[in-house]
């Protein structure tokens, strides 16, 4: 059996693609083991997933001068020393890195193991853990056919594949039913789904908690609000939740639009259920920017309406997101005319090809 190694964390966004693979992989042959952050969300939801996890090391990689900086060199270094040991232990056929900050130590431990990496980049433009980790890998993915101008010299030709976002399998068969026993819900009126991203968004929550009253005239409301962000709040037509994992294909299904922020995992799976969008992206004093991106991109589509966090205010949210519903047609209509690729074979079949 062909060993592979997962790595990639930091958010949700950076796991949940490796664990959309887990299938397709053990039809393919091969016995997949993640190397992660040894407190980071990639070790609970790869554990939940029944996979082996070896924790390593990390440091976080900053664009600006910052004393962590240095500190943090030390960790990566570290890291990659922990990923040395476990490749030498697993002795993987490939890795398969899906970015962040534990992913480059990963990726560069496997150079010097003699691995060969395949790196899969979700966003328009490539991050930071990416950019450092392509001169170490054999190909790359990428979601957005733009973000193949940006990728190094190097990867070209057969080296540089534009595979889609590889989408778990678990979210395109949601039980409507069950998620509004799930959410308490009548069913007198439509839903809308809160997404601020696995950690949550302050920001936004406050906003949709200030809009509540006004959203509740027309939408049954579901909140995702982030671990450790849920309030005491009590209103029929109201469901609020920290995070949800088998339940959100429920969930889901149920929803008739969408606000979200725009990290590229939560908005192809947006795009492959069909759901009309409003996305908030994270605005430049917080991010790179690659939501912001990734969002004009689905608002060119005519799959979403975009919000700028700046914009971002509790009228604001319920007039424009009054709207999406409003105009879901055309939005789901797009969307159908959108030819999604089969991400995941798409993926298998790189990792295969450079399989050594």
């Amino acid at each position: 059996m062909k060993t592979i190694v997962l790595t990639g964390g930091g958010t949700a966004g950076h796991v949940t693609p490796n664990l959309a693979l887990l299938p397709a992989l053990g039809e393919a042959g091969y016995r997949a083991v993640y190397i992660g952050s040894k407190d980071g969300i990639e070790k609970k939801l790869a554990e939940a997933a029944g996979l082996e996890f070896y924790g390593i090391s990390a440091g976080k990689l900053r664009r600006y001068l910052a004393v962590k900086n240095v500190t943090d060199a030390f960790r990566v270094v570290k890291g990659m020393a922990d990923a040395v040991s476990v490749i030498r232990r697993v002795r993987p056929d490939v890795v398969f890195s899906k970015g962040g900050f534990v992913s480059e130590p990963v990726c560069l431990a496997a150079r010097l193991c003699g691995v060969p990496v395949v790196i899969h980049e979700s966003d328009m433009t490539p991050g930071l853990a990416n950019r450092l980790s392509f001169p170490f890998c054999k190909a790359a993915c990428v979601s957005f056919p733009e973000t193949l101008k940006r990728l190094p010299r190097h990867l070209s030709g057969d080296k540089a594949v534009l595979t889609g976002e590889p989408i778990r399998r678990e979210l395109l068969s949601g039980d409507k039913e069950k998620g509004r026993g799930l959410c308490g819900f009548g069913g007198g009126k439509p839903v809308a789904l809160f997404v601020g991203g696995s950690s949550g968004s302050a920001r936004m929550n406050e906003q949709i908690r200030a809009a509540l009253d006004e959203l509740l005239i027309t939408f049954d409301v579901v909140h995702l609000c982030g671990r450790g962000n849920a309030a005491d709040i009590q209103k029929k037509g109201y469901a609020q939740f920290e995070y949800l994992n088998e339940e959100l294909p429920h969930v889901l299904a149920l929803a008739d639009v969408v606000a979200s922020r725009a990290g590229s995992g939560a908005i192809f799976e947006l795009l492959a259920l069909r759901k009309p969008m409003l996305l908030i992206p994270l605005s430049k004093n917080a991010s790179r920017g690659d939501q912001i991106q990734n969002a004009r991109y689905f608002q060119r589509q005519g799959f979403a309406m975009l919000l700028y966090e700046e914009d971002m205010t509790a009228q604001t949210i319920t007039d424009e997101l009054r709207s999406v519903y409003a105009n879901r047609a055309c939005y789901t209509a797009n969307m159908r005319k959108a030819a999604l690729p089969d991400a995941v074979g798409a993926v298998v079949e790189v990792i295969e090809r450079f399989t050594k």
